[in-house]
């Protein structure tokens, strides 16, 4: 009944106030009152002493003294009005906000508890600014949080809590003993069960809520780290308005800092931090600045005061440290952590790493992927929450960007900004100084590696790059892809994503540069160590993902010569000097080498281009001409040929620029142009050649060791047919010669040697040839007939000699035989123009042939071998291997040359008294009657065709006896007859 409910009420009130009542706690509590200084000074008589004991229970060590207050506790606690001084703080707020009645019996005496949490829930809204109606006076605050805080140890003192909890108490946590907050702990664990009801849900949070502003308001929190707190001056900033040093996130950051330093703080009081930064991280609503700037973005998206807030709980529950934390990450990850990381230990701030270095594997599920990016987000914008990195490098921050305590920030020197000056120190030379520590570097390296994973790492490029990447790379959303296309679209980004993304690329190229040299201990070149990576990349040992990594870094380097680490070192001062304003890097490679080629061909005493330079440059050269991407121009001028000839034929290794070089006759005018000089540069220095240099590695290690760069597709040919010679590199060295023997031009050594005789005998085809176009070997056709004739120069001579020599051999060298003789070689020749090895059995079968051939230009074309043949032996390989012997006894006296041995041959064969070998005697008929065939269908063009003609004739001693016959004939006629013309006398003479 009420008036009971009113008796108790006013009983229990008497009970705090009664002088008697205040005397037996003074009997009884006499030495404690003595010890606390506060108690002892309270004014008698109104109630205030067993208040000021009830606020100190936790210090009093008397057993009898302790079990009275702990009975009053229960006493005051059942009601708020019961505690000194709270009805004269609160009064006004409790009418305000319209908590409950103050009038005795208008309410439930054991629901009063409520009055006091609507007070608690409107200072829980006014902190988080959702209730400004009816600010709660700062009298009245304090009293909610020493209220709070008195009821901190045991929840029964709760008393909303308490009867919101009985029936959850029960289900979680049975066995848990009431007192030093073991029950709150308990309940809080359990927060989001399913089990939970919403009531004491709710209850918690506002508990939560409470201790997020007051650290107090946690008992175990409190005692565990009471020492910790005075031991490291965590409460002792006179500055600081007390409502920030009491926060909770305060509390944390500071102990938190003390712990990055490697200061002592006990297990008991880390222990409590762990769970409370757990508490804070799983619940956002326990954060009163999130809910205030984050309302609206936790709905749509974030802003900047949103993201600040957020950041700053991500400091002060520090998940870094100990991803257990965020139980959400914990959860989804736990499968991860057990395969990838089981060799970490549990708790470790490496797990993170870990995590990190198996993100986009195998091993990584989605899930977890989700949960890791989500937290890597707000570590990679402030440096001290990777706790690894802070820890190595906290002396280098200090040293080299004045950075200040783990908890103090600087409007100077933000945390996003100190990553970047870490950076800018790692790779100083030890002539510039200031120098990063060796484990900081390291660390270093592993953030920019897994900032690369994914653009949300990099605050700034996220934040510049927004309108890009929604432009270009919408659709790429795997591993890394998100800034490769950035990469691959460099040259269409707004200026300053642009600018951010070149940046990045550029200190990618110097990361990738001290990496390698790192992972070689020093041992060997990081520049010869990424060469090694090129030249090897499609090796079957080479792993898939390296070898699309390390080619994209290959296309995204010629959008920009500052790209390629070693290039810019070496060749920066080149650059500004010679090739100012040039920024691609294919541009600026071909201005060096330009400058290069013209320097070596005016033979200047000193080259413009730096020696350190011009080594630099030749990998560079070395490197584009493995993938035909690398060389923009040629690329674009080419992509619809490779796409009409080429479709399935993959990039690097050179193959899709030798898939071009072999289909070159149906290429498009720009694109053959662009092969037809890419040629010309490669015959010129065969090293260019990626294909030929592959190939014939092992047997340019056997046969051309010594031999010249320039020389070495020289030498190869030299060494062609040895039986040492590698099949697969013979092939690809017929190959370049069918090539060389296109076009002159494509024969460097050829075009030196015949500079003189190429405009003096063959003009008429250079005025009709373009610039980029072949000649079709019309040019080399001229030369081989002006050495029938024997016209040539002897350097001349000598080259087209050995082209004669390997044409006879392999009719595919021919390129005037191939395209006029292709319908005769398919139909009188085919098995042997099938022939794996080629001896010149192609041709044999043409010139015994020579009959049935219909087309006039395919029997010119046998015709001039068969006259070719005749000025030297050596042309005609059949006959000299066939002759070889009798060469070496009827004809070793006579010189080499200018059908000299031919000669020799046929006048053997007609000297009865020199018996010729079987076989050379026969190839030797066979020739005559090719040849007197020969004369009939081709009589001579000149008096030297003649000549020759004659020399070669098996008639040739009665040709020239008839000769010389007619000649004498003619002197004597003249002499005889000279006489009878009238004589002049000597006067006549004198006169």
């Amino acid at each position: 009944a009420v008036e009971v409910r009113g008796l108790l009420w006013n009983y229990k009130l008497n009970l705090t106030m009664d002088p008697k009542f205040e005397s037996v706690a003074m009997e009884i509590c006499k030495s404690t009152i003595t010890e606390i200084k506060e108690c002892s000074e309270e004014e008698r008589g109104k109630g205030y002493l067993v208040s000021c004991l009830v606020d100190h229970r936790g210090n009093i060590t008397e057993y009898q003294c302790h079990q009275y207050v702990t009975k009053m506790t229960s006493v005051v606690f059942s009601d708020y009005r019961l505690i000194c001084g709270f009805m004269d703080q609160c009064r006004e707020d409790i009418n305000a906000l319209r908590c409950g009645s103050i009038n005795v019996g208008e309410k439930d005496i054991h629901s009063q508890g409520e009055v006091i949490a609507c007070l608690e829930k409107a200072l829980v809204r006014e902190a988080e600014q959702q209730d400004q109606a009816h600010p709660i006076r700062e009298e009245c605050k304090k009293s909610i949080m020493r209220v709070a805080e008195l009821s901190s140890d045991d929840f029964h003192l709760d008393r909303f809590l308490y009867f919101s909890c009985r029936d959850d108490r029960e289900r979680f946590c049975e066995n848990t003993q009431a007192g030093e907050g073991k029950v709150y702990k308990c309940l809080f664990s359990h927060k989001f069960e399913e089990a939970m009801s919403e009531k004491c849900r709710e209850a918690l949070t506002t508990r939560q809520k409470l201790i997020s502003q007051d650290y107090k308001v946690s008992y175990s929190l409190t005692k565990a780290c009471k020492a910790d707190l005075r031991k490291h001056r965590c409460n002792l900033d006179t500055n600081m308005p007390r409502a920030r040093e009491a926060r909770l996130s305060y509390l944390l950051l500071c102990l938190e800092s003390a712990v990055h330093r490697g200061r002592t703080v006990s297990e008991d009081c880390q222990g409590e931090m762990l769970e409370y930064r757990r508490m804070l991280i799983e619940d956002f609503s326990l954060s009163p600045e999130i809910v205030l700037h984050c309302r609206g973005e936790i709905e749509t998206h974030l802003d900047g005061l949103c993201q600040s807030a957020l950041q700053n709980l991500i400091q002060a529950a520090d998940p870094g440290s100990d991803y257990r934390i965020d139980r959400a990450l914990n959860e989804a990850c736990e499968s991860v952590i057990q395969t990838a990381c089981k060799h970490i230990r549990n708790g470790d701030p490496m797990i993170l790493s870990c995590l990190m270095e198996h993100l986009y594997t195998e091993k990584m599920v989605e899930d977890c992927e989700h949960r890791l990016l989500e937290l890597q987000y707000f570590i990679s914008r402030d440096w001290k929450l990777d706790p690894i990195l802070y820890k190595k490098c906290q002396g280098d921050a200090a040293r080299l960007c004045h950075t200040h305590g783990w908890n103090e920030t600087s409007e100077l020197m933000p945390p996003g900004a100190v990553f970047s000056c870490l950076y800018r120190h790692a790779y100083r030379t030890e002539e510039q100084g200031r120098r990063l520590s060796r484990d900081c570097k390291v660390e270093v390296q592993r953030i920019l590696h897994q900032r690369a994973l994914d653009v949300k790492l990099d605050p700034d490029l996220q934040k510049r790059c927004l309108t890009d990447l929604g432009k270009w790379c919408s659709e790429k959303t795997g591993t890394g892809q998100e800034l490769e296309c950035l990469q691959d679209h460099l040259e269409d980004l707004l200026s300053g994503c642009g600018e951010v993304v070149g940046n990045l690329t550029e200190l990618q190229s110097e990361v990738h540069y001290h990496w390698l040299h790192d992972v070689s201990d020093n041992q060997v070149d990081s520049g010869d160590l990424m060469e090694c990576l090129v030249q090897n990349k499609h090796q079957k040992e080479m792993n898939r993902k390296c070898t699309v990594g390390v080619t994209h870094f290959q296309l995204i380097q010629m959008k920009d010569f500052r790209f390629s680490y070693k290039f810019k070192m070496a060749c920066k001062e080149d650059v500004l000097k010679l090739c100012p304003n040039i920024k691609k890097k294919v541009d600026v490679v071909i201005c060096l080498s330009t400058t290069v080629r013209n320097d070596t061909l005016q033979d200047v005493k000193e080259q413009r281009v730096s020696l350190k330079c011009r080594k630099q440059l030749r990998v560079e050269e070395l490197e584009m001409s493995e993938d035909i991407r690398l060389e923009p121009e040629l690329y674009e001028e080419c992509k619809s040929d490779i796409g009409r000839l080429c479709p399935s034929v993959a990039f690097g290794n050179a193959q899709m620029m030798e898939c071009l070089k072999e289909r070159k006759k149906q290429l498009s005018q720009q694109c053959h142009q662009r092969v037809f000089k890419l040629q010309e540069g490669e015959m010129v220095d065969p090293e260019l050649d990626y294909q030929l240099m592959r190939v014939c590695k092992q047997m340019i290690k056997r046969f051309c060791t010594d031999a010249d760069a320039k020389n070495l597709l020289q030498c190869l040919k030299q060494n062609k047919n040895s039986e040492l010679m590698d099949p697969k590199c013979k092939q690809m060295i017929t190959k370049r010669q069918i090539t060389q023997n296109t076009d002159y031009r494509l024969n460097p050594i050829l075009r030196k040697a015949c500079k003189a005789d190429i405009p003096k005998f063959c003009q008429p085809i250079l005025t009709k040839a373009s610039d980029d176009s072949e000649l079709e070997g019309q040019v080399i056709g001229c030369l081989k007939l002006k050495y029938a004739d024997q016209r040539l120069s002897p350097d001349c001579e000598d080259q087209i000699r050995v082209i004669l020599q390997e044409s006879a051999l392999d009719y595919r060298l021919d390129p005037q035989l191939q395209i006029h003789c292709a319908e005769e070689i398919s139909g009188l020749c085919a098995e042997e123009a099938v022939a794996q090895e080629q001896t010149g059995q192609v041709e044999e079968c043409l010139k015994a042939n020579l009959l049935k051939i219909k087309h006039d230009r395919c029997k010119k074309e046998v015709l001039n071998l068969l006259k070719e043949s005749k000025a030297d032996v050596f042309v005609d390989p059949v006959l000299h291997t066939a002759c070889a012997l009798d060469l070496k006894h009827q004809c070793a006296a006579v010189t080499p040359g200018r059908g000299r041995q031919m000669s020799c041959l046929l006048e053997s064969l007609q000297d009865k008294r020199v018996r010729l070998q079987p076989e050379c005697k026969k190839r030797l008929q066979d020739r005559m009657d090719m040849w007197s065939y020969a004369a009939k269908v081709a009589p001579a063009e000149g008096f030297s065709d003649l000549a020759l003609q004659v020399m070669t004739s098996p008639s040739k001693n009665y040709i020239l006896f008839i000769i010389s016959l007619g000649v004498i004939v003619l002197f004597l006629v003249g002499l005889l007859c000279g006489r009878i013309t009238k004589r002049v006398t000597r006067e006549l003479k004198d006169r």
